[in-house]
């Protein structure tokens, strides 16, 4: 099996983007890979968060992902703040990437706006945190959308930079994976903007936790336009919002975009959406039960994460203790 390592940022309860493009996938990868999943919380500080948010919020994270399917017991699931070796890799990696190559990130670029001076240096170099969260379990596999690329490469940039600089065939190259057929879920008030925990519009998104009447108004609200749907793909072209709502509803159904107009086409949003809403509740109701009732138990989360983060060090641990001995850190 080869080893996958992936996380997400306690930002709130996840998103049905989040389900669908990541979420799910990792329940599936857990039947053929050896699984290394993280809430990134030591990522999430690169902008100002609440302390006690914080940690409600990656109890909350903690929870929708056990919920969706994550088997603590199958694969390795934790807090990333709690594996001190994602903290002692990233230094090393801080000294080993250029600055160079976090110039041309884009995601900081985005992320910091117009006023990058004041953004935090643990923004900018973000992506070397990235790749020692990878790199120190040794992960090949990592499944990514279109955003992330330009972050897996600068890893493989790091990793090889560490091995010539040392002259050792030390971390090992990473491949990575989309997956699914709706990685990249829409916003359902603007099908060009990618749904988002952060959007300041409810109507945006549907929530892990929403109840049935909330996620079939959602739908029901949903921006499309006024034509029907077309019998087949191309008949989507220059029509976001449409497109977004075919692609949910083939995710959900495990079909594509033909399959889903071939059952269809021809009809308006208003019957659509109707069967949309039935697939969503059916899907999201067992996840948001199941999610509350986690919530309602703090300790047995914080259980699950703690005996996680003790099977994750017993793997990073002695891989960044080996790249430590590389660099020539003493070990006494």
């Amino acid at each position: 099996m080869q080893r996958i390592f992936s996380a997400i940022q306690p930002s709130g309860i996840p998103t049905l983007g989040n389900f669908l493009g990541a979420l799910r996938n990792w329940v599936k990868l857990q039947d053929d890979h050896e699984c290394i999943f993280a809430v990134a919380d030591l990522h999430a500080i690169t902008v100002w968060q609440e302390p006690a948010q914080l940690a409600q919020q990656t109890r909350e994270i903690a929870a929708s992902v056990i919920a969706c399917g994550v088997d603590p017991g199958r694969s390795v699931f934790f807090h990333q703040s709690a594996v001190r070796a994602h903290a002692q890799l990233a230094w090393i990696f801080n000294c080993v990437a250029r600055l160079g190559w976090l110039n041309r990130m884009t995601q900081f670029k985005d992320k910091a706006g117009k006023d990058r001076e004041n953004a935090s240096s643990g923004l900018y170099v973000y992506p070397n945190l990235m790749a020692a969260d990878i790199l120190a379990y040794h992960a090949t596999r990592v499944p990514v959308g279109d955003d992330q690329r330009q972050h897996l490469e600068l890893a493989n940039d790091i990793a090889q930079k560490f091995n010539h600089d040392y002259g050792v065939a030390f971390f090992p190259p990473i491949e990575a994976l989309v997956l699914g057929p709706a990685a990249r879920v829409m916003s359902l008030r603007d099908g060009t903007k990618k749904m988002s925990k952060s959007d300041p519009s409810e109507q945006s998104r549907i929530n892990l936790t929403d109840d049935a009447e909330t996620i079939a108004q959602k739908i029901r609200r949903a921006k499309t336009d006024p034509q029907p749907l077309p019998g087949d793909p191309a008949g989507l072209d220059g029509r976001p919002e449409a497109r977004n709502l075919v692609g949910i509803y083939a995710a959900l159904a495990d079909t594509d975009a033909v399959g889903v107009l071939r059952e269809h086409g021809g009809q308006g949003f208003s019957a659509f959406k109707e069967a949309l809403a039935e697939r969503l509740v059916a899907t999201l109701a067992p996840i948001a039960a199941e999610t509350r009732r986690l919530l309602a138990d703090p300790g047995t989360i914080d259980a699950i994460l703690r005996e996680g983060a003790e099977r994750a060090a017993a793997i990073a641990d002695p891989i960044v203790a080996e790249a430590e001995r590389l660099v020539g850190f003493l070990r006494t």
